[in-house]
């Protein structure tokens, strides 16, 4: 064990263009693909209304990561919105100026990204026990039991390995990301066999039977943009990437055209072997269309989603502690949490209450379309936020040098997204996700006068002990 004072060690930059698109693509090629694909379909009633979507949304992601992109080059710390809002508003009033970052860092680390960390973590096990419940004939109780435990289980190993070190992430990541991609081709090349067989009677419905409305569209977008979160990644470690002002444009760049691709083609290849009905009613999507298509190779469709959603909760948490401790060093958090360690040159106290937290996700909320409606509520909140954030700054900080400079009517297209994804499901359907999200924003007042504003510290005796 190692006792260690604030400041004795830092995060080193180790993440070069090759590991920012790496870190992009492991982050966004997760369990979204997987388990929203059925919930887009349900929400736009048609295939063609259901791809226009997929396009759309992959759109969107790009112009608000580049957004965070310019953002990142402008502010050059890590922490993503919690240090942008810092930079932005944290001067302009003394009470009320600080008092956004706090919001994003009390909601987003201490309920979104563990929640986020928890949806991966279940589609990981019910893709992992699913399969084997049909091979050894679990009864169900065994295999819900199964299930809990294999999510718990892998919580406590992404845990452990972002708390190894750096190096160790980059490494696994790698030959993750590398081996979910080949296995995406795959599913990608099984659908287009049937294309070229002349299996195009699902793709030839067209828009027909379409039912998006304004009351739908939300939720749809929310399940299309829950596939698409992560395209910020690099944005958000900054401070750990080589050559940021260069490094993180190029691997937006490079990494969301091609992200938006695999997905429009896989969903093609889903609707070309499975009918809406069949669809609709599994949540494991790509399990149905790899019985249908790869024969003896089916096993093959369960190991992809394993290893793509937990390489994609890996990123996450890795980015969720991040951004813990960063909001830490500020004074927004307890100080432990900012800590260090010199022996692993990661921020242990950071990497453990992420792990902690999405343990307690797991046992409190069961249902993944609700948490993927939560977290995406407040993940747009936030980037609306942002947005303004990158629109203040562009006055009070125009004399900084910016390698690239968005359009002005970008932001503006993005501020009109959040608008609606924020205000729309409120006034047309207040589910209870919604309005739980709502109390946790506005929660963190009484937090914020004392331990904030207030600076009212607990007394916490000695320094930080790391392991």
């Amino acid at each position: 064990m190692t006792t260690l004072t604030e400041n004795t060690a830092e995060l080193q930059r180790e993440l070069g263009l090759p590991s920012a698109i790496c870190l992009i693509i492991s982050d966004m090629l997760g369990s979204g693909i997987f388990v929203s694909a059925a919930s887009v379909l349900e929400n736009t009633g048609s295939v063609s209304m259901c791809l226009v979507l997929w396009v759309l949304c992959g759109l969107i992601s790009l112009l608000v990561s580049l957004s965070y992109a310019e953002l990142a080059t402008v502010v050059n710390k890590s922490g993503g919105d919690f240090s942008y809002y810092q930079t932005a508003f944290g001067s302009v009033h003394k009470f009320w100026g600080p008092l956004p970052s706090f919001v994003n860092s009390w909601v987003i680390i201490m309920c979104a990204y563990p929640a986020g960390v928890a949806i991966t973590m279940m589609t990981f096990a019910q893709h992992v026990v699913e399969p084997l419940g049909m091979w050894l004939f679990l009864d169900p109780s065994t295999e819900y039991a199964l299930k809990k435990a294999v999510t718990i289980m892998s919580i406590g190993i992404i845990t452990l390995i972002n708390y190894s070190s750096v190096k160790n992430f980059i490494k696994i990541q790698f030959v993750f990301t590398t081996c979910k991609v080949v296995a995406c081709v795959l599913v990608i090349g099984g659908g287009m066999y049937q294309l070229y067989k002349g299996n195009t009677d699902n793709l030839m419905t067209g828009f027909e039977g379409t039912t998006l409305t304004i009351k739908s569209l939300p939720v749809a977008m929310y399940s299309c943009l829950w596939a698409f979160s992560g395209g910020e990644a690099a944005a958000i470690v900054v401070e750990e990437i080589k050559n940021p002002q260069r490094n993180v444009l190029l691997s937006i760049l490079l990494a969301l055209p091609f992200i938006t691709l695999i997905y429009v083609l896989m969903n093609v290849s889903y609707m070309t072997v499975l009918s809406k009905s069949e669809m609709i009613s599994t949540s494991t999507v790509a399990i149905k269309f790899g019985s249908h298509v790869l024969g003896g190779l089916t096993f093959v469709i369960p190991l992809t989603v394993a290893v793509s959603t937990f390489s994609n909760a890996l990123s996450s948490q890795f980015e969720a502690t991040r951004m813990c401790m960063v909001t830490s060093r500020e004074g927004h958090m307890l100080n432990a949490f900012s800590y260090v360690s010199v022996k692993k040159l990661t921020p242990t106290p950071a990497v453990l209450l992420q792990g902690l937290l999405t343990f307690i996700c797991c046992l409190i909320c069961e249902d993944i379309i609700k948490l993927i409606e939560f977290t995406s509520f407040l993940f747009w909140v936030f980037t609306g936020l942002s947005v303004v954030a990158l629109l203040v700054m562009r006055r009070t900080k125009k004399d900084v040098k910016r390698p690239f400079k968005l359009p002005i009517v970008v932001p503006v297209i993005i501020l009109v997204v959040c608008a609606i994804l924020f205000l729309t499901p409120i006034i047309s359907e207040p589910k209870p996700q919604y309005l739980v999200a709502l109390v946790l924003v506005f929660s963190a007042l009484p937090l914020y006068v004392p331990f904030v504003y207030l600076k009212k510290r607990w007394s916490i005796v000695g320094t930080c002990i790391l392991l």
